[in-house]
């Protein structure tokens, strides 16, 4: 078993509630325990977060989101995972506390993984009955968008834990590293702490405001970190005779004394004052809830680049996230036991915050998008699906007429149909209709032309008899139904 079938999570606080939207978004069904009396609200905010970067990441088909359920215990919550994921406050005596009891009351198959951002697996993982199966499952803040984990595992992990745990998280679209030996602080945290140490430095010596020194970040080296990370970048900066010749040119400055290395700054009360000051200045009255919005998006926009880059291949995070898609496409392509003798129903979604524009309104553009999805998901009937599509062939969209009859709103629930009206060897002629699913109200319909390609060549070709033949199956099967309402009808003509 090489996918996570129930996860449970102990602590739903940010990094714990990002853990939980992750599963969920991955249609595992999650149960929680936290005794925080809101752990309810913030778990839901965060939750709600996760669902509009999500709406804005990715159009490839979600699975069925998981079902949450709050436990009354923690015994309750790990009983039936095999996944189980800690994510309490950062103190040994806690977590070793925590940790002891989900391993006597989990499954004993189950996995077991620690969000500490430093504490070591060997020292979690003393009182254990079975240590063997706890490992660290270090993820980065927002959880639901930043793939990566470090995996570390302890004195007593075994090597059959790690590779499990590596191996169940990309179907989450997740990237597992294994860090071969454990240190207080891993890896990712190690470079972060140099860097906040220097940057607490240039604060306290009034050499640059918090806001100057963030802008240093984003508007230079950050940007290069974000795809290529830190040696490559410095490969680069090497000329054609790469890494030798930058570490011959820039290697003896690691012996000036520029930085404060390892001198640690005093947290006074004046130095917490001014970083506290500043730091609201910088935030211009936004709200943190703001700040994560703004910051998802970008996260998006940044992923969606790079799933863009090396040609269309893809490139770090965004090869992940490329992956994942295809991985989420050939998923959603399982619905050979649609009845074809009515209108297929192909699409289930809600109006997420993503989608809506002021009026609290389903953008125009999003109802593109959910016929296109209906296509799609009618072509992976037919045997059209991203191997095909790889393979040099596939359907273009030739002409599209969408009729507003409705409004979808944020929040309600909406599917789509597709009904096939004609098709020829090269053609596909479809009628799909969007309704409320609650009312059965008719939102919006949109009739499209299809037209089998060769994408390689530039031009039309015949589909391929496999494909014309489940095409023929449901043209005969949907030529006993009425012609919809508003087929063939043209832009501004009236019933």
């Amino acid at each position: 078993m090489t996918k996570i079938s129930k996860a449970a999570c102990i602590g739903g606080g940010v990094i714990g509630g990002g853990w939980i939207a992750r599963f969920l978004l991955a249609g595992i069904d999650v149960d929680v325990f936290d005794p925080h009396p809101e752990a309810g609200r913030i778990v839901g905010e965060v939750i709600a977060n996760a669902e509009k970067a999500y709406a804005m990441l990715t159009g490839a088909p979600l699975p069925p989101q998981g079902r949450l359920r709050f436990c009354a215990t923690l015994q309750e919550a790990v009983a039936d995972a095999d996944w189980i994921q800690e994510s309490v406050p950062e103190r040994l005596d806690l977590k070793r506390r925590v940790l002891t009891e989900i391993d006597a009351a989990a499954r004993r198959d189950a996995l077991i993984g620690s969000s500490t951002s430093g504490l070591l697996p060997t020292d979690l993982q003393r009182d254990m009955r079975h240590p063997e199966r706890l490992f660290v499952a270090h993820p980065y803040n927002p959880v639901y968008l930043l793939p990566l984990v470090e995996i570390v595992g302890g004195a007593k992990t075994s090597a059959a834990t790690i590779q499990a745990a590596m191996e169940r998280l990309p179907p989450i679209g997740m990237k597992g590293v294994h860090i071969a030996k454990e240190i207080e602080a891993f890896v990712g945290d190690r470079l972060l702490e140099a860097l906040w140490r220097e940057a607490l430095w240039l604060i306290h010596d009034d050499i640059c405001t918090v806001e100057t020194l963030d802008d240093v970040i984003r508007y230079s080296f950050g940007l290069r970190w974000a795809q290529m990370g830190l040696f490559q970048t410095y490969r680069i900066a090497g000329g054609e005779a790469g890494m030798r010749h930058f570490l011959a040119q820039f290697g003896p400055c690691l012996a000036w004394p520029w930085t404060k290395l390892t001198d640690v700054v005093d947290l006074d009360d004046a130095l917490i004052e001014k970083i506290g000051r500043q730091s609201d200045e910088q935030a211009a009255g936004l709200s943190i809830r703001e700040l994560e919005r703004i910051r998802d998006e970008n996260l998006v926009g940044i992923l969606q680049a790079l799933k863009g880059g090396d040609g269309g291949k893809g490139w770090g995070a965004g090869k992940l996230l490329k992956d994942f898609e295809q991985s989420l496409w050939a998923d959603g392509g399982a619905t050979a036991s649609l009845d074809p003798s009515k209108p297929l129903r192909l699409v289930e979604t809600k109006v997420s915050p993503a989608w809506v524009d002021y009026n609290g309104h389903m953008t125009e553009h999003r109802y593109l998008q959910v016929f296109g999805d209906t296509s799609d998901a009618l072509l992976r009937l037919i045997g059209v699906d991203l191997a095909y599509v790889e393979a040099g062939q596939s359907y273009y969209t030739v002409e599209s007429h969408i009729r507003h009859l409705g409004e979808a709103k944020l929040g309600q629930a909406i599917h789509s149909t597709c009904q096939v009206l004609a098709a020829d060897e090269k053609r596909l002629h479809l009628f799909h209709t969007l309704q409320d699913t609650a009312t059965g109200a008719v939102i919006a319909t949109a009739e499209q032309m299809l037209l089998h390609v060769d994408s390689k060549a530039g031009k039309s070709v015949p589909a391929p008899a496999a494909v014309l033949d489940k095409i023929k199956a449901i043209v005969v099967a949907h030529s006993d139904l009425a012609l919809p309402e508003g087929a063939g009808r043209s832009v501004g003509q009236r019933r």
